[in-house]
C-alpha cells in the first residue's frame, strides 16, 4: 500500500500538474495562477514523492471556508488523497476559528457526498441545474462549535434522493398538501 500523500500549499511550480488533474472543472493554468494570487485563496496539493496527485482550492472569507474545488488524479482515486486534503483544510479551518466550511457537490457524486458526510458535512440545500450539463448541486456545510472547535452534528435540511426516486407527494388524506387545504 502506498504511503499517505504529503499535503503542502500549492506553488507556482505546481500549476501545470494541477491543471492536468482537473478535468472535471477544467481550470486552466491562468485561472490557477489567478487563484494563487488571491489573498483569500488557500490551495493545497497532495504529493506522492515528486508527483502532484490531487489538489484542493478554498476561499477563506471572514469566518467561513468555501471549498471551491477538489480533484484527484484519475489513477490515484479511492486511495485517500481527497480525504488527506480535506483533513488539512478542516484543520486549517479549526485553527483559524472558522465557523463553517461550505461546498457544492454534484448530486450524482455519491462517493464525494459519502466522503463529506464522514467529515460531518450535512446537506443544507440544492441548487437546481447548477452545473453546465444542468445537473443539480447539493450545498453542504460543516459546522464548528465556536467554543470548542468540534464538529456540530446536524441533520440534512433537504432530501437528497434524485427527482426520479422522489416523486412529488400525491395529495392524500394524511399528506402535507391535504393539510394545507
Amino acid at each position: 500500500m502506498p504511503a499517505a500523500p504529503v499535503i503542502d500549499f500549492m506553488r507556482e511550480g505546481d500549476v501545470a500538474d494541477v491543471a492536468s488533474i482537473d478535468e472535471a472543472t477544467r481550470m486552466n493554468e491562468d485561472q490557477l495562477r489567478t487563484e494563487l494570487a488571491r489573498t483569500w485563496a488557500r490551495t493545497w496539493v497532495a504529493r506522492e514523492g515528486t508527483d502532484v496527485v490531487g489538489y484542493l482550492l478554498t476561499w477563506h472569507v471572514a469566518d467561513e471556508l468555501h471549498v471551491m474545488n477538489v480533484a484527484t488524479r484519475a489513477d490515484r482515486r479511492r486511495r485517500g488523497v481527497a480525504r488527506a486534503l480535506l483533513d488539512e483544510a478542516v484543520a486549517y479551518a479549526r485553527d483559524r476559528k472558522v465557523k463553517h466550511v461550505l461546498l457544492e457537490v454534484r448530486r450524482s457524486n455519491a462517493a464525494a457526498i459519502a466522503l463529506y458526510r464522514a467529515f460531518g458535512f450535512f446537506a443544507m440545500g440544492v441548487r437546481a441545474r447548477y452545473y453546465p450539463d444542468d445537473e443539480d448541486a447539493v450545498e453542504m456545510v460543516l459546522l464548528f462549535d465556536p467554543a470548542t472547535g468540534k464538529t456540530v452534528e446536524h441533520e440534512d435540511e433537504v432530501k437528497l434522493g434524485s427527482p426520479v426516486d422522489s416523486p412529488p407527494e400525491a395529495p392524500g388524506p394524511n399528506s402535507s398538501a391535504a393539510a394545507k387545504r
